[in-house]
């Protein structure tokens, strides 16, 4: 199986997290993207504020690597209109796909008109510019049936709203790998969620986030049916080996 090219090579931590500068962290993410061109994996998924140089590094070696960054991340809480403007940034900047953060506290609060606002605006905003959409819904936050709910309204919403060549470009994510979790629990995907968010995604591809952290393990998330691995391991997978990555 050609792992490589399920996968997202994931660097999502501010200078800030990381205790390093602007310059280090730009220099990690380049190092991301040879990782990438070298070893054929799909996509480097990066945060918005380095994506103009990633872009720029990419295309200045004649490689077709997609370029990734993530939008109201991590929280989900941003209003509508500051996911619109920082979406419209990152596609300025050439991002390929935006993975945005679903308001899942919205959701978890009833407000279900604002969750589906949003899907709706950002949605069609990245559409109309042909990139690919990503919504992290957060499943460490939601109970089993709230998995299932989120992820049925989420396709239900991109089949009434979007045309079925569009829908093959809207992918429900798992996690995003930052939220905090009480007594050891995973905070990314696990196999159970993964399989609820496949049962009620319709046609919408399905994108697992977090967790991978062994070949086995990636290959049965593809074998399941999922499109995409989110990973900050992603040549540990393709090399055959296992790690120790939160990501």
């Amino acid at each position: 199986m050609n792992t490589a090219q399920y996968l997202d090579s994931t660097y999502l931590k501010t200078p800030e997290q990381s205790g390093i500068s602007n310059e280090e962290t730009l220099q990690k993410d380049k190092e991301l993207a040879q990782e990438a061109i070298d070893n054929g994996i799909f996509a480097v998924m990066i945060r918005p504020d380095y994506v103009s140089e990633i872009k720029k590094y990419i295309q200045e070696r004649n490689s077709n690597v997609a370029v990734g960054t993530v939008i109201g991340f991590h929280e989900g809480t941003y209003s509508v209109d500051e996911k619109l403007a920082e979406a419209s940034k990152a596609i300025e900047d050439g991002a390929d796909e935006l993975d945005f953060v679903i308001n899942y506290n919205a959701y978890l609060q009833g407000d279900i008109e604002l969750v589906k606002n949003e899907f709706i605006a950002c949605s069609r905003l990245s559409l109309e510019h042909h990139k690919v959409v990503k919504w992290i819904i957060e499943i460490a936050a939601l109970s089993d049936a709230q998995i299932a709910d989120l992820t049925k309204n989420i396709s239900n919403w991109a089949e009434e709203n979007f045309s079925e060549d569009d829908v093959s470009r809207i992918f429900v994510k798992s996690s995003t790998g930052f939220y905090k979790t009480t007594d050891g629990k995973p905070n990314g995907a696990t196999f159970e969620g993964i399989k609820i968010m496949l049962d009620n995604a319709g046609k919408l591809p399905v994108k697992a986030a977090g967790g991978v952290r062994t070949p086995d393990d990636a290959e049965k998330m593809i074998n399941m049916g999922v499109k995409r691995i989110g990973t900050s391991s992603a040549l540990a997978l393709i090399k055959n080996e296992s790690s120790s990555e939160g990501y």
